[in-house]
């Protein structure tokens, strides 16, 4: 054998080596890219993305779509470099979406969380910007908590902590700045019984709370005879908040807030309508461009990352709260020109 023959072989064999070495081994990292992107005028898997019982509706035309980013875990070497270079994905340390921590499936609840968290802000929101009176009750309960023993899952909660409150928001401010320790009092009617006045000593939040544990999740429901159902499951994370805001509005008011366009967006919001930022805009509107987006809202705080990479072809409405987001697409759609990133 030659040496030009037995260096062919080596070579040959080391690639061999590499490639498996770089198919085989997982990298320290994440990629982040465009997720699915859902019409919340729309239905999946048969019911109403936003669906609304025990009233009736106006007609909806179009889209207002809420957009979600991917998060690609257990990627090779080579399946990360191929994302990096394929220009739609970026590349993140894992920890930062899965920190040590945390197991993936404590993630995966916060995540959960969040996102039931956001259906109940943006019913609030919608409420409140449409004028319709609400009640707070007991969504649900942990055992073993404060709460647990004194309130139940639908218990209308009228006061906490000496405050009026007729919404989640409302519930979790009266909350604001209370210890681990601390004694709270409750006033709540069961069963549509009598007022009843209870009080709870607060456990150990965590530690990016502002308020002891009470082991309680309030919800925000209409005090009428209708209700609200959101039926997207799997999704998580608080970035749809707004866009579900927006659909309530649409189906509960005249007329169509997007002019039958196709319009997409993201932002988180809160129980009174303000809108926050999110991440991993770039990948959402890479996302609503493809599935025919030509309006995209965008959180006021994300304007500035939002305008390194647009795409071609789709216009960046800025906005901050729910009444805002309303106001511009009424502006757009009446020929004005809306506030713009």
């Amino acid at each position: 054998m030659t040496r030009r023959t037995t260096t062919l072989i080596v070579g040959l064999v080391l690639i061999v080596v590499l490639g498996g070495f770089g198919g085989a081994v997982q990298v320290p990292y994440v990629a982040l890219g465009p997720g699915p992107t859902f019409n919340t005028l729309g239905e999946v898997d048969g019911k109403p993305v936003v669906e609304v019982q025990g009233r009736e509706t106006a007609p909806t035309e179009g889209n207002l779509n809420m957009t979600t980013v991917a998060v690609n875990d257990g990627i090779s070497l080579f399946g990360a470099i191929g994302l990096w270079v394929s220009g739609r994905y970026a590349l993140v340390p894992r920890d930062q979406i899965y920190p040590p921590e945390k197991t993936r499936e404590q993630v995966s609840q916060e995540n959960a969380q969040d996102f039931a968290e956001s259906e109940n802000n943006a019913e609030a929101a919608a409420l409140l910007y449409l004028q319709v009176p609400t009640k707070v009750t007991v969504g649900a309960l942990t055992q073993g908590s404060p709460a647990d023993g004194v309130l139940a899952a639908g218990d209308q909660l009228l006061s906490v902590n000496g405050k009026p409150v007729s919404t989640a928001y409302e519930t979790l401010q009266a909350l604001k700045n209370t210890k681990a320790g601390e004694r709270v009092s409750v006033t709540y009617r069961h069963d549509g019984g009598p007022e009843t006045s209870a009080t709870i000593t607060l456990a150990q939040g965590s530690e990016d709370e502002d308020r002891g544990y009470i082991g309680i999740t309030p919800d925000t429901t209409p005090d009428a005879p209708f209700t609200i159902e959101f039926n997207l499951a799997d999704i998580g994370g608080p970035s749809a908040g707004l866009m579900f805001a927006l659909a309530l509005v649409d189906k509960l008011t005249t007329g169509t807030l997007n002019g039958g366009k196709f319009v997409a967006g993201t932002g988180t919001i809160d129980g009174v309508g303000k809108v926050g930022p999110i991440g991993g805009i770039p990948f959402k509107m890479i996302k609503a461009k493809e599935a025919g987006a030509t309006t995209f809202l965008v959180p006021q705080a994300n304007c500035a990352e939002a305008l390194q990479r647009v795409p071609e072809g789709l216009e960046l409405i800025k906005v901050d709260t729910l009444r805002t987001a309303v106001d511009a697409l009424n502006t757009v759609n009446a020929g004005g020109q809306p506030p713009r990133c």
